[in-house]
């Protein structure tokens, strides 16, 4: 299974509009993040999580070239504001299937209610086939079980999604005990981790790299990330050998 970073960034992405920070201003391609996603695929399988505002560019950039599905982590605009741009997968293969919570379900129908509209339906809209996720109910995408992994972002609980050997958390603040077991014996665990100072509803770079040590992965790497981190190259050099600031358009295999 092959997993692609389509974007790393947090919900301004980096650069940040009008912003002087040098990290928005850093010439290091690795500086420059899209709204955070990722293109999960494995033989003629081919899926993303979440489906930002800059969904229509990351899957030219990446060249994806057919779309199984969409997993929905939760309902906040950087991760569904792209909904539409799923037309040309559309066109060529007919409804999209796409996996979220009854809560985001309900959120897509009233941002994106013409998509969902059964009567009278505006012609060259996409259809979606609705997946329901329920927390503790695995489900399958392709030939691949999925295992829901409840997270909570801030206040508001949220999923994540364990394939196999590869779990992806991302907006996380707190992972109850229970949850955690769900994540043991993984070879690649992905986590947010916004900035250096607290948040609160996110991971800061020190709760990431505690949560990392708890959970034990062979390999993990840390997303979801703000300008105030740093640049890139100066925050990995200060990271555990077996974690991995990912960026924009890298590929890891599991």
């Amino acid at each position: 299974m092959k997993v692609w970073f389509l974007g790393t960034g947090t919900s301004q992405g980096i650069p940040v509009i009008g912003s002087t920070h040098p990290v928005s201003l850093s010439s290091d391609h690795k500086d420059k993040r899209l709204r955070v996603s990722v293109w999960i695929h494995w033989e003629n399988y081919s899926y993303v999580i979440d489906c930002g505002p800059d969904f229509r560019q990351q899957m030219l950039t990446s060249k994806c070239p057919k779309l199984d599905g969409i997993l929905y982590t939760h309902e906040h605009a950087d991760h569904t504001a792209g909904l539409d741009d799923i037309r040309p997968f559309f066109f060529k293969q007919g409804d999209i299937p796409i996996y979220a919570h009854n809560r985001v379900i309900e959120s897509l129908k009233k941002r994106f209610d013409y998509i969902f509209q059964e009567v009278d339906k505006y012609p060259g809209v996409p259809t979606v086939k609705i997946n329901k996720v329920v927390n503790g109910q695995p489900f399958t995408i392709g030939n691949k079980t999925v295992m829901p992994i409840e997270v909570m972002h801030g206040n508001l609980p949220i999923l994540g999604y364990r394939i196999g050997d590869f779990a992806y958390l991302t907006d996380v603040k707190t992972v109850e005990p229970a949850e955690q077991e769900k994540l043991k014996g993984l070879k690649v665990l992905v986590v947010s981790a916004l900035r250096h100072e607290p948040h609160n509803s996110h991971f800061n770079l020190e709760e990431a790299l505690h949560f990392i040590k708890t959970i034990n992965p062979e390999r993990a790497y840390l997303t979801h990330i703000s300008h105030m981190m740093g640049f890139h190259e100066e925050v990995q050099e200060i990271l555990p050998k077996n974690v991995f600031l990912a960026y924009d358009n890298l590929e890891i295999t599991i």
